[in-house]
């Protein structure tokens, strides 16, 4: 079997890994300069918010050196060691642009020619697009703008002030990040109060929690959850942070990871981070707030997500939901695109590697209980 995967992050190699494990041919496309490249852009201060037992990928375990919370550079090489280990076949420096539907298989266009496959697995991950809201009078604040995708760490911040924009886990470590590296002042924007969990209860880490309410009733899991953040962190709704009434149950429909707290609450508690309304737009040098209230911070940093950014490589294929996300997951099959699958997409209260290791091993057992028979002329092609 010829298997292409797509991406050499974490979903790409423990798929390949979990292939070859099947005796199954695998190729990884990776347009960096290394695996798992993407986490070269990481902010300096990031370290894994799931446990190192629980965020090994299948076939190799983080070694226990790299602590409980695994910092990011110990990531980055854990992913290259994986590669070694299981010695695959990563293409690096080589971008896929588009698969098409070849007879029985794939062709994929590359940055460096054509390749034919006989099964595809998409594994670029969710964080391939970052995403700024087209704010009114955006492009002529005459402020600094930045995705948190260009922060590394506070230096260049030092005595300015900054409003941070999006209320997840980069957007609420970013402005501790900023209040501890020195910056002048510090706003955190919230559009909607998210769920603040502990990274750790008593020494049992929230992952492992968070594992558990998976697997229970929509009754019964908002009351834990609830009863859960009581004990464990201060009520800030007086600073703008709410408790979620319906957390769990929110996430089933609208998923959307919790904070994980590596020492916002403390910061939002002594006024270190204030937190403020969702920003409505620019006008001259002020940014106005939902509230009317405006803002003249130095440096605005959004935090606002990402997208997959799926379109160029498979929209054509009817693959796709309308925010780009992929339709089918794991082993299912779309009708309109057989033997292409897509790995490391799906939202998890259990943690993203946690889940990427069940896909990943659940797709080889498939792909090897199907076959595919190696199509005709599986060497590259020319570039059209």
């Amino acid at each position: 079997m010829s298997v292409a995967v797509v991406g050499g992050g974490p979903a790409g190699l423990a798929v390949a890994a979990m292939l070859r494990r099947e005796e199954l041919d695998a190729v990884v496309f990776e347009s960096g300069p290394v695996p798992g490249a993407a986490w070269a852009w990481r902010y300096d201060r990031l370290h894994l918010h799931t446990h190192r037992r629980l965020s090994g990928l299948p076939g190799h375990p983080i070694p226990r050196s790299a602590g409980a919370w695994v910092a990011r550079d110990d990531v980055r090489a854990y992913f290259r060691e994986y590669a070694r280990v299981h010695r695959l076949e990563v293409r690096i420096g080589v971008r896929v642009e588009r698969l098409d539907r070849d007879g029985d298989g794939w062709v994929l266009r590359t940055s460096a020619g054509g390749h034919r496959a006989s099964r595809v697995v998409v594994a670029t991950g969710m964080n391939a697009e970052p995403v700024v809201p087209d704010w009114a009078g955006r492009d002529d604040w005459p402020g600094e703008l930045l995705h948190a995708r260009d922060y590394r760490n506070a230096e260049p911040f030092r005595e300015r002030s900054v409003l941070v924009v999006g209320s997840g886990n980069t957007g609420a470590e970013i402005a501790v990040d900023l209040h501890e590296g020195g910056a002048g002042r510090v706003w955190l924007s919230v559009r909607t109060p998210p769920h603040i969990v502990r990274r750790d209860t008593a020494g049992i880490p929230t992952q492992a929690l968070g594992i558990l309410l998976g697997h229970l009733p929509r009754r019964a899991v908002d009351p834990i959850a609830r009863t859960l953040r009581r004990i464990s962190l201060p009520d800030l709704s007086e600073q703008g942070l709410p408790p979620q009434a319906h957390p769990i149950s929110r996430f089933r429909e609208h998923p959307r990871i919790p904070i994980v707290d590596v020492g916002l609450v403390a910061a939002v508690q002594r006024g270190d981070v204030e937190v403020v309304p969702a920003v409505q737009g620019f006008e001259g040098s002020d940014v106005v707030l939902a509230d009317g209230r405006r803002l003249a911070p130095d440096v605005v940093v959004a935090a606002t997500g990402f997208r997959p950014g799926l379109g160029p490589l498979v929209g054509h294929l009817g693959v796709l939901d309308d925010a780009g996300r992929p339709l089918v997951a794991v082993a299912d099959e779309h009708p309109a695109a057989p033997a292409l699958h897509f790995v490391g997409f799906t939202p998890s209260l259990g943690g993203a590697l946690r889940t990427i290791a069940a896909e990943s091993q659940a797709l080889a057992r498939h792909a090897a209980a199907v076959g595919t028979a190696v199509p005709a002329g599986t060497a590259a092609l020319s570039a059209p």
